[in-house]
């Protein structure tokens, strides 16, 4: 259901609403009135019948109740059993329930003239009771079965009328029969009003109420014996067209006054019989045997398995009317000729009027008379042909029928007249809808027809032998003719098209009568073209075009074509499919072009934001279209791919063109126009759309290399990058306090440097780079940077933490501390001699080492994070590029290890040197500075540095004295070239420069130890010199804690101090007391288990040794270093992360054992020594400073292990007490 606007009527009037067919209104007219009568003549009918109550009637009475009672009371049982045996469940349609329930509610109520009798308004009262419970209305629901809505009806009948005081003896049973069909008699007329209903049901009532109707009339009995009515078939047919239903309703429908429709009716009766229906139904058979057209014939098919199911329903369907009719007027076979009468007698009562009993079943294509009904009007029959021998070979046999259109109540032609009543109640149903009697708000079925009319249309075609495909084809043609000119809204044509599907599934269109499936695949087509238009002009509103907006022209479109009917049209829909999406596409390129002139008409500089919001509309277009359009209209329009397809190549002519700008906006100054942020999103964005026409378009193609065009803006971007690594790095080491932030120990500088550099390359991966070998480049390039910003980063620490470990006077004043262990040292000092200022060690130093190594992991964790083998596997494999006409470049990576011999420049043989190596270029430019080396003419650097060159290089290797104030005096001057035809070898060469002085000549020498490798543009190389520069720096860092360290520790353990300990019996009181007690402690420890022997061999005996000092004296002569590690490493311990720590510590105690080494033994050179071995005295001191420092170092298992302090070092250094005691 659904409400029609007044707005859709366009106050047409009714002659303009008809069709142009050949049947006059008179004609029209004439047909349906015969119709119309008949109907009243062949049904049941309402008389009055009184009784006197005198006793002579009462006998009467007793008599008849008891013939009623013996001969003709009829079994409800034995009525139903036929069914329940032969027949299929025919369901009665819901909405008769509903019916129902007004109509008993009226009886009820005394509202219903025609049953007005107290015994059955009383009956129906209490039925109504029961029909409104729940339980009752649940089962009638479920099973809908007519025969069982029957039967409870009758139980309640025999429940009330049994107990009825004025129905004496057995005389209630006859009233439960007459109740009984007036029930029946309910039903068929409630039924009457509905649509859907089918004709099995409608059959199966008049045959009920026909054999009801029978036994009441054989009876003669008066239900009552009070004046009441009865229904009975008996002679009592009204004149008045009060009593004629669709008389009434002709009259209404061609707006005729009723005297002149009486006139009408009354002239027609002399033909209208029931005899003459029983001729026509008789002629229709002789014609379908005869081959006649009308109703139907063999080549009306095609083929014959069509013709043969037509024939069978047909002739079953007639000679079921025939049966029906005789049923209903028993007079009809007494009239017929005697072989006729026996024939039509001697055949058993059929369990349906439309389907006979018990030879066959119903055939699943069971009809109704409804022209909206969805079923066939056709059924199954008992014989081959469908029509019972007897009947059959009666109507051949008979002369009286002839073959030809000779029909009282079938027209002319009958399609044509059913298509003109058609319209001609549609019009009329119209106009009262329009009417001022009909409210807005009021609810009318969209098959516009009300029901009288209905019901008439439905008579006719039963009368006319208008097959169900007819009807419902009829219906929805004459639809779609009322819906071209605006009459009846669009809901109208899904409803008719329901219809037609309803018929389409109980009979397959290919058996149809050829007309009818022609006729349905003209509308069809008619339809198709009809809201294909409609789609087309629905499309003016892309791309905002919503599924409610065509979702009604779909269905019906669909529905069309799902039907394979409109096939033959097929080409002629190929173009209008065709012109569809052309349309679609231009509007999508206006909508497109109308956007981005709107786009780009709006204020400001910024070229890529009209191009950055076109982009986003586009997508967001073909999202929203997707999702609302997931698949192709009528199989075929795919809007969203037609959009796509039409708008993105205009998108990417449009990016084109604009390359130039873009790319002089985008580099302009420092701050261009276009921020190179937005190039990167546009370049996104593209990709996407480029995807996204890809996936809704694969046969498209779009000449447009998405890589390429963007490639010079990541190229910018990398070198602006490239340009920013030096302000990052300064940043991060300028917010930076140096103080350690977690448990690994590092500063903020490091992770700020480490953030920054990650954040291009997750810039650079978000890309997603479509050209693999574009992306490697990419990121070999940004390694290149990466590598730069940390070989910076390392410079930058390493100054700051030279000019801590360093410090001028004028810039930073040692802190002295007024120890004991510094007031010690002092006074051991030798007057005249050179004193060593212990240096103290500061927080923020070893801060800066920690973050050295934590850079490390850190650009592991890079490392993994771009995926640098993956890459150079991607670079590895692809084909060589050209590259461009450049010289290649070497990376010479120079160690400078030693010199030895050095000459002090004041030519004092006891003067020492503070020496540093500096390397410059052929310019003077400074490349290279080594660390500084104090108080040694032999000083050990090692130290590594990286050289690029291009081609051969000559190098100045200066060393110089480190001078606290002023100028560095040049200790010697050495040159070196560093030629890549040299060193092509890639091996490392040790090389010794000779030293010279302007001033004296030879100055000694130094060794570099040179290696050479080519430097690849190559992302593994790139971080490979990272690495290196972390590594050397970690390394440079360490060995300057080592040195600073050093010259205190070759004082503490010098030979001055051992002279002077061997030659002072006693030390002053403090200190002496100071060293008996650390003394006494740790001789209380006894010697070591784990202390290295060196076993003598068997023929050598031991060395008489003086008498030694004791322990506490030893240790005495070294305490201030005691207390200067105590100081010191206590800061290392805390500050330094665990690794460095580690490493620090080895690095010491390296550098005791040397110092305990130089003691023993002169060092290993060409040169000759003049040193003088130890006394036995003296090396025993020695190897108890040795003793103590490794226990010391042990601290009794909390520091380093014995299996690391006892290295192998450790053992050449304690072999030496091998040799002193072997005599020589």
């Amino acid at each position: 259901m659904s409400q029609l606007s007044r707005r859709s009527y366009d106050g047409a009037s009714h002659e303009k609403r008809l069709s142009k067919y050949r049947v006059t209104d008179d004609d029209l007219f004439d047909y349906v009135l015969r119709v119309a009568i008949l109907s009243y003549v062949t049904s049941p009918k309402v008389i009055g019948t009184q009784s006197n109550g005198t006793e002579t009637k009462e006998k009467e009475h007793h008599s008849k109740i008891s013939g009623a009672i013996s001969n003709s009371i009829i079994s409800i049982g034995d009525i139903f059993k036929e069914i329940r045996d032969g027949s299929k469940s025919v369901k009665f349609p819901e909405k008769l329930l509903k019916v129902l329930e007004q109509k008993l509610q009226n009886i009820a109520m005394g509202k219903e003239a025609a049953y007005s009798d107290q015994l059955t308004r009383r009956t129906m009262a209490v039925f109504y009771n029961q029909f409104m419970g729940d339980p009752f209305r649940r089962q009638m629901k479920e099973n809908r079965s007519i025969e069982e809505l029957i039967l409870m009806f009758a139980s309640q009948a025999t429940s009330v009328l049994r107990k009825e005081p004025t129905l004496v003896d057995d005389a209630w049973k006859v009233e439960v029969n007459n109740q009984i069909a007036q029930f029946v008699r309910m039903l068929r007329d409630c039924l009457k009003g509905l649509s859907h209903v089918s004709p099995e049901l409608n059959s199966r009532l008049d045959m009920y109420h026909a054999k009801l109707s029978e036994s009441s009339n054989e009876s003669g009995y008066d239900s009552a014996p009070t004046a009441r009515d009865s229904i009975s078939t008996a002679p009592g047919i009204s004149a008045s067209i009060n009593d004629m239903p669709f008389v009434m309703v002709i009259a209404k429908l061609f707006k005729i006054p009723e005297n002149a429709i009486q006139g009408e009716v009354d002239r027609l009766r002399k033909i209208c019989t029931e005899k003459a229906a029983l001729v026509d139904l008789k002629t229709c058979l002789k014609n379908i045997n005869a081959g006649a057209p009308f109703p139907g014939r063999r080549e009306d098919f095609e083929n014959d398995a069509a013709w043969h199911q037509w024939r069978t329903l047909e002739t079953s369907h007639l000679s079921q009317l025939i049966v029906a009719m005789m049923a209903m007027n028993p007079e009809l076979a007494k009239s017929m000729p005697a072989d006729s009468s026996s024939a039509y007698g001697a055949s058993p009562r059929p369990g349906s009027v439309y389907s006979s009993t018990p030879q066959g079943a119903v055939n699943r294509h069971a009809s109704t008379t409804s022209v909206g009904s969805r079923r066939s009007i056709f059924v199954g029959a008992a014989g081959g042909d469908g029509v019972p021998e007897t009947v059959s070979e009666d109507i051949d046999g008979d002369e009286e029928i002839r073959v030809g259109h000779n029909f009282t109540f079938i027209p002319p032609n009958p399609r044509r007249f059913y298509k003109r009543l058609v319209e001609y109640c549609l019009a009329a149903d119209l106009d009262t809808m329009f009417g001022p009697e009909v409210d807005d708000a009021d609810e009318v079925p969209l098959t516009i027809l009300s029901a009288p009319h209905v019901a008439l249309i439905n008579e006719c075609a039963v009368r006319w032998r208008i097959g169900q495909p007819y009807r419902s084809t009829c219906f929805l043609e004459s639809i779609k003719q009322f819906y071209e000119r605006g009459d009846v809204p669009m809901d109208c044509i899904p409803e008719a098209l329901q219809a037609v599907s309803k018929v389409v599934h109980d009979l397959e269109v290919d058996r149809w009568p050829i007309q009818d499936a022609e006729l349905l695949a003209n509308v069809y087509g008619g339809l198709y073209n009809i809201f294909l238009s409609s789609l087309y002009h629905a499309m003016e509103a892309i791309p905002n075009l919503k599924v409610s907006d065509i979702q009604t022209f779909l269905n019906v479109l669909d529905h069309v074509r799902e039907s394979g009917l409109i096939n033959r049209f097929e080409a002629d829909i190929s173009v209008r499919l065709s012109d569809l999406e052309d349309r679609i596409k231009a509007l999508s390129t206006e909508y497109y072009q109308e956007k981005i002139q709107q786009l780009q008409a709006a204020p400001g500089v910024n070229r890529a934001l009209p191009l950055l919001l076109m982009t986003d509309d586009l997508e967001k277009i073909a999202k929203q279209l997707d999702k609302r359009f997931s698949e192709p209209l009528l199989g075929r329009i795919d809007i969203v791919s037609l959009v796509v397809e039409a708008t993105i190549p205009l998108y990417i002519a449009d990016l084109q063109s604009s390359s130039k700008k873009l790319l002089e906006s985008s580099t302009h100054g420092p701050t261009p126009d276009v921020p190179i942020q937005d190039i990167f999103a546009l370049y996104r964005r593209t990709k996407t759309l480029v995807s996204m026409f890809g996936a809704f378009c694969p046969k498209g193609q779009i000449n447009f290399d998405l890589s390429q065009f963007f490639m010079a803006y990541v190229l910018q971007w990398l070198l602006e990058t490239d340009n920013k690594t030096n302000q990052w790095v300064q940043a991060a080491i300028a917010a930076d306090k140096f103080e350690a932030e977690n448990a690994e120990g590092h500063s903020s500088s490091i992770v700020d440097l480490f953030d920054s550099l990650r954040s291009p390359i997750t810039f650079l991966q978000e890309l997603e780079w479509s050209d693999e070998y574009q992306n490697a480049r990419f990121f070999t390039s940004l390694s290149k940077t990466i590598s730069k910003a940390v070989e910076q980063y390392c410079r930058s620490v390493e100054e700051l933490f030279m000019n801590e470990m360093f410090p001028r006077p004028t810039d930073y004043l040692q802190p002295q501390k007024s120890s004991a262990w510094l007031e010690r040292a002092k006074q051991l000092a030798t007057t005249g001699e050179k004193k060593v200022e212990p240096f103290n060690f500061r927080p923020e130093s070893c801060v800066k080492l920690n973050n050295v190594e934590a850079a490390r992991k850190l650009l592991d964790n890079m490392y993994d994070q771009m995926q640098v083998d993956k890459i150079a596997d991607v670079l590895a494999a692809s084909p060589p590029v050209p590259e461009k006409a450049e010289s290649p470049r070497f990376l010479f990576t120079v160690k400078i290890v030693m010199a030895e011999g050095l000459i002090a420049p004041d030519s004092s043989p006891s003067a020492l040197l503070d020496t540093f190596v500096t390397l410059s270029d052929e310019a003077g430019n400074r490349l290279v500075k080594t660390r500084t080396i104090y108080e040694t003419l032999s000083p050990r650097w090692e130290e590594t540095f990286d050289i690029s060159v291009e081609k051969p290089l000559w190098l100045m290797c200066s060393i110089r004295d480190r001078a606290l104030m002023g100028q560095h005096d040049v200790v010697g001057r050495g040159f070196i070239c560093l030629n890549p035809a040299q060193y092509g070898d890639f091996l490392t060469h040790d090389v010794w420069l000779d030293l010279q002085s302007a001033n004296q000549g030879h100055q000694g020498r130094i060794l570099l130890r040179v290696s050479m490798e080519g430097e690849k543009d190559d992302v593994q190389f790139y971080f490979g010199r990272a690495f290196r520069s972390l590594k050397r720096s970690e390394g440079d860092m360490m060995r300057i804690f080592v040195d600073k360290m050093s010259p205190f520790i070759r004082q503490s353990l010098s030979l001055s101090v051992l002279k002077s300990l061997i030659k002072t019996a006693t030390v002053l009181g403090y200190n002496k007391a100071l060293a008996n007690v650390t003394g006494l402690y740790r001789s209380a420890l006894g010697s070591n288990a784990n202390e290295v022997q060196v076993p003598l061999p068997s023929a050598e005996k031991p060395r008489v040794r003086p008498e030694e000092l004791t322990d506490v004296e030893i240790e005495g002569a070294i305490v201030p270093l005691f207390d200067y590690f105590d100081s010191n490493l206590h800061i290392l311990n805390t500050y330094l992360s665990e690794t460095a720590k580690d490493m620090v510590m080895l690095k010491v105690w390296k550098e005791i054992l040397l110092v305990v080494e130089g003691l023993l033994v002169p060092p290993l050179s060409k040169l000759s020594s003049d040193m003088k071995p130890l006394t036995d005295k003296e090396v025993d001191i020695v190897f108890k400073w040795l003793k103590f420092l490794r226990d010391y170092f042990h601290a009794e298992g909390e520091g380093v292990s014995l299996e690391t302090l006892q290295n192998q070092k450790y053992r050449d250094v304690v072999s030496i007490r091998l040799y002193y005691d072997w005599h020589t």
